[in-house]
């Protein structure tokens, strides 16, 4: 079907406006420019309502804004493309930059494409709002998740040296000197504030109970009065009972 859209055909001469009025009104937005649509998630949708459960829309990104984001989303899209047999080849570094006539000429093409497959009839039972809205939570919890992850693993990897982090060890920490027994109840306040800012700053974004499970078992290894095995095991413990609510909600979103 693709290849028989030649450069000639009608849907080459379909107005700005009406591809406009086209996306507006099957994804329900409110674009006002052709440009607006170069990131390639609005492809992406119309292919995922045409063809749905086709487009891994959980990898889209509708927030994309640089070019590289963009290739990526283009990247999915030449995929569906092939999974399906459509004989098209994405001009990418053309779409990408925003050039109204060249993202003009691929939404004709696509509108035709649509139109032949679904008769240019709307889809009644897809949902572009909630569809982009769960795209957007799924995409969330994989990011919180996997900052979880990564986070259980430097901590269990510190801890398992025999070494907890004192301030010599936290990323953008100033080194203090100790000014004798005088300074020693001053210089532990410190070391506590200063990990703790840099704890808030490191769990920030992070949802709320996972923030919490976090917190405790960092703070079990951070002021811990030695290395013993059983205040890493606590640790150990609350990281994954992190690791499990986090899995839990994100099948509960999805």
């Amino acid at each position: 079907m693709a290849s028989s859209i030649g450069i000639m055909d009608g849907a080459y001469f379909v107005g700005r406006n009406e591809i406009l009025n086209w996306i507006n009104n099957r994804l329900q937005l409110n674009l006002s420019r052709i440009e607006e649509a170069a990131s390639g998630d609005v492809q992406c949708q119309m292919m995922d309502m045409t063809h749905p459960g086709v487009v891994p829309m959980h990898r889209v990104n509708f927030d994309a804004k640089t070019e590289y984001d963009k290739i990526q989303n283009y990247k999915i899209l030449q995929d569906v493309f092939n999974k399906l047999k459509i004989d098209k080849h994405i001009e990418v570094s053309r779409l990408v930059k925003g050039r109204p006539l060249d993202n003009l000429e691929f939404l004709q093409w696509l509108k035709r494409y649509c139109d032949s497959v679904n008769g240019g009839l709307m889809n009644e039972n897809y949902n572009p709002v909630e569809r982009r809205v769960k795209v957007g939570k799924d995409r969330n919890s994989k990011c919180s998740l996997k900052k979880s992850k990564s986070l259980q693993t430097n901590i269990m990897n510190n801890s398992g040296s025999g070494n907890t982090l004192g301030p010599n060890r936290t990323s953008g920490a100033k080194p203090f000197k100790s000014s004798g027994a005088a300074g020693g109840a001053n210089s532990s306040e410190e070391i506590q504030a200063l990990s703790k800012e840099l704890l808030d700053k490191f769990l920030m974004g992070l949802p709320l109970k996972v923030r919490h499970l976090m917190s405790i078992a960092i703070k079990k290894i951070l002021y811990a009065d030695d290395a013993k095995e059983s205040a890493l095991d606590e640790a150990q413990d609350y990281l994954n009972q992190t690791m499990n609510a986090v899995e839990v909600e994100a099948e509960i979103e999805a």
